[in-house]
């Protein structure tokens, strides 16, 4: 069992930055994969981004080069960096882990861009 609390949410405008992060209940170093994912209001879920064991990276292409995932094992903690953000970044962003084959979510922070 893996328990995910998102956290750093909240109102920006246009062009700013947040910073997420998704602390886990459990050693993250040897979770298989974590990642981002938001929803935005009647839209489907999407990938943000994700981050493997072995340290590589995946983006979805409406993020790349302005949105950083990143963890720290130490700390037990995940990490999304977002620059320049726009209002089409306005969704729910959730924490996922996978282990074992098995999925667990946090229940999501909220972003909001606009001016």
């Amino acid at each position: 069992q893996v328990h995910l609390v998102e956290s750093g949410g909240g109102l920006v405008q246009p062009g700013g930055s947040l910073r997420l992060s998704c602390i886990a209940s459990r050693n993250i170093s040897n979770i298989y994969a974590m990642g981002w994912y938001r929803q935005a209001p009647g839209k489907q879920r999407e990938l943000v981004a994700s981050i493997f064991s072995v340290g590589n990276t995946n983006y979805g292409d409406s993020v790349k080069g302005r949105f950083t995932i990143s963890k720290d094992n130490a700390e037990n903690t995940l990490y999304l960096h977002m620059n320049s953000l726009k209002p089409e970044d306005t969704a729910v962003y959730y924490c996922r882990a996978s282990r074992y084959g098995v999925a667990y979510w946090g229940k999501g922070t909220v972003v909001t861009v606009s001016s």
